[in-house]
């Protein structure tokens, strides 16, 4: 696959204007953007639409976590043009994962559309081990991680979220098919920012992630297509 699909650009910004100003620097060489919580509250709703004109896949990453019913009609009421793929957390259990696949399925069917990627988040990035264990979870971070993508795939998700440290095992126990979404990747010139478990483009390309999404490296760098091109550069291996 060529890296221009592989390559996720976070719209991690708190305006339309600055989002759009983004993608119109960018859209040459990166073809998905990630939606996430900050513009998706800033904007409404309508911020997939306006993207989505830009001729730009979306990759609606709200995490969603609550009761089966809510997080079901909430992933209907995401499943639209444009939205390539979209997320939930794992931990929200089987039944709300199953559900949510579900209703994103029949109302794609619905509207006659693409049906989006569901995916799920295992354990956020800027989480390490002791992070981890001062939540109550006493498994390792790769045997939590691995328990919950396994999960997904039971419950018929497409994929899930993980680190660049886990992509390996994830990739050795779940198959080729199966999704990897990965944040927390770095190129070597850019800082670390908050994220604890981190790895290059390269890196994570070579271990087996489908997707590598990345943020502040590019949206803050002085010459944003600059950083961009660097970057998928280092991806094609």
């Amino acid at each position: 696959m060529d890296p221009k699909e592989k390559l996720i650009i976070a719209l991690d910004v708190n305006t339309k204007e600055k989002a759009l100003a983004l993608i119109d620097t960018l859209k040459s060489d990166v073809k998905l953007f990630k939606i996430g919580l900050e513009l998706f509250s800033s904007c409404g709703p309508s911020i997939v639409g306006d993207v989505s004109r830009k001729g730009c896949r979306i990759f609606l990453d709200l995490k969603y976590h609550d009761i089966p019913n809510t997080v079901s009609k909430s992933a209907i009421s995401v499943t639209k043009p444009g939205v390539f793929m979209l997320n939930l957390h794992a931990l929200g259990g089987y039944e709300m994962m199953k559900n949510a696949a579900l209703a994103v399925r029949q109302e794609a069917d619905r509207l006659k559309m693409t049906r989006p990627k569901v995916i799920a988040v295992t354990i956020l990035t800027s989480m390490d081990e002791m992070a981890l264990k001062k939540t109550g979870i006493s498994d390792t971070m790769d045997a939590e991680v691995l328990r919950l993508a396994k999960l997904a795939k039971e419950a018929g998700l497409d994929g899930v979220v993980a680190s660049p440290s886990e992509i390996k095992l994830l990739r050795e126990e779940l198959g080729r098919d199966f999704l990897i979404v990965t944040p927390g990747v770095r190129p070597e010139w850019a800082a670390a920012g908050d994220q604890k478990r981190v790895a290059t483009p390269a890196q994570a390309i070579a271990d087996g992630a489908s997707f590598i999404v990345v943020g502040r490296p590019v949206t803050e760098a002085v010459n944003q297509r600059e950083a961009a091109k660097k970057i998928l550069k280092e991806m094609d291996l």
